[in-house]
């Protein structure tokens, strides 16, 4: 009995988990006001990006391209970003910050993006648009390794240290949300109310959600500032909620500016709130107040109803974003589940040291894999072939057709989750997202349950 923690055997990806590091990088850029990313290469590297957003979001973002062809492949293409940050200036006078998000062919040639970025800002910038409070910011994301987590990861770090600036300390909290939801920023925020906690939050993304309002139909863009990002500097401390997505912006900011950090864990399920809160309360040193503790209670209540019940001995599967998986892992091993299978989908080197896989290693008494650099046939693979029993799923759609196909229920979390309606408006975290986790795990169990004619009888009324 034992948690083996092994990467993918096959060179090839069949099916991948993730796509690349400039979805990442694009999708922090989305949530910076005033900001509309440039990504330096093929139409494809933004087009395919932003309809993952759209189908995820069932919105509209707004993104642009310097649309690479066969020429600037061959002879190089920086013209076409000096011409980009042009056009976009001309038609977009409310454009502030402009991210250059290199791309797997731009970073092949050499494009110089650091050496267009210098050029840009002695020469048009100055002479055309010299009344403009105007922000190049060069970011590194060739798609031929890392993920669009470690592009996530670098892109909040990129934007910090543009303007992160060290002035008055003031009593502010720097959260780093890490990749979520609006529904997850939306629940900390609620969270951070009911303490009366001021923070700033990398990324402002609920209005992703975007109304259809009488006059006009409303754009999706984030609402964090250049002031948010200049005064990250300046708080009395960093709470990164995911370790991979966020982490390095916090240890930035406690080495540049000693400001604090604690990074991790992720708030999802009970424990892991918790922690959160105590967190929140050691920077702050603001109590938890007994709204919060009445949600708590009502929470663990409605998680009680369910767990020994029906959810123990119950046998998952589990992929997505790492810090995701290791989360939704702590906290189905917290309703007496198995999750005896994660699928971490990308080349990062450091996950053997993570401390929560060490403790699962340390902890968990039936046999897990962990699988590093992994793809979804590794899950498909020991379903079909190698004889894996599960009762459950966990994970984005891009998974949805081996549910399907070996008739196993799968609850649909993270991103992107574009085949069933409305999800990101449901946080993961806090106590509500651990309530709205564990009942809509039951939920599904139970449809399955009378699908398949198992025990069906156990829901009806004794």
């Amino acid at each position: 009995m034992s948690c083996e923690v092994k990467a993918k055997e096959r060179a090839g990806v069949i099916n991948p988990i993730f796509t690349c590091q400039p979805c990442g990088a694009q999708y922090a850029s989305i949530g910076i006001k005033d900001c509309i990313a440039i990504v330096h290469g093929g139409q494809g590297c933004v087009m395919f990006v932003r309809l993952l957003f759209s189908q995820h979001f069932k919105e509209s973002f707004e993104i642009a391209s310097s649309s690479v062809h066969e020429d600037g492949a061959v002879f190089g293409a920086l013209k076409r970003v000096e011409q980009a940050v042009d056009v976009l200036l001309m038609r977009y006078p409310n454009v502030k910050v402009i991210p250059i998000i290199s791309t797997c062919s731009t970073e092949i040639i050499g494009d110089d993006i650091d050496g267009v970025v210098s050029k840009l800002n002695r020469g048009i910038l100055k002479e055309k648009y010299g009344d403009r409070e105007v922000y190049l910011i060069p970011m590194h994301t060739p798609s031929f390794k890392g993920s669009m987590v470690s592009g996530y990861d670098l892109a909040v770090e990129e934007f910090v240290k543009a303007f992160a600036k060290k002035d008055k300390i003031t009593e502010k909290l720097n959260l780093i949300t890490g990749w979520v939801n609006p529904g997850d920023v939306t629940e900390l925020k609620h969270l951070l109310s009911e303490m009366n906690v001021d923070a700033t939050v990398l990324f402002e993304i609920e209005s992703f959600d975007s109304p259809l309002m009488p006059d006009k139909s409303e754009v999706s863009h984030g609402n964090t500032t250049i002031a948010d990002l200049q005064g990250t500097a300046n708080a009395i401390g960093t709470i990164a909620l995911n370790r991979y997505e966020g982490g390095k912006a916090a240890e930035y900011l406690e080495n540049e500016f000693q400001v604090p950090a604690i990074i991790g864990p992720t708030p999802i399920g009970i424990r892991n709130t918790d922690t959160f809160l105590q967190n929140v309360k050691k920077f702050t040193g603001k109590p938890i107040p007994q709204s919060l503790v009445r949600e708590r209670g009502i929470a663990i209540d409605a998680l009680t109803d369910i767990t020994h019940m029906f959810l123990a001995g119950k046998r998952v599967a589990i992929y997505g974003n790492p810090d995701l998986v290791i989360g939704l892992a702590e906290f189905c091993l917290d309703l007496e589940m198995k999750p005896v299978l994660l699928l971490l989908g990308d080349d990062n080197q450091g996950y053997n040291k993570d401390p929560r896989i060490k403790a699962l290693k340390e902890n968990v008494n039936y046999d897990m894999e962990v699988i590093t650099n992994a793809d979804l046939w590794e899950l498909e693979n020991r379903i079909k072939n190698e004889g894996l029993e599960l009762d459950l799923i966990l994970g984005h759609s891009k998974g949805r057709f081996i549910a399907i196909d070996n008739d196993i229920p799968m609850l649909r979390v993270g991103f992107p989750t574009y085949d069933r309606a409305g999800l990101y408006r449901y946080p993961v975290v806090g106590y509500a997202g651990a309530m709205w986790l564990g009942e809509q795990i039951a939920n599904t169990l139970f449809t399955d349950m009378e699908h398949k004619k198992n025990k069906e009888w156990v829901l009806n009324v004794w």
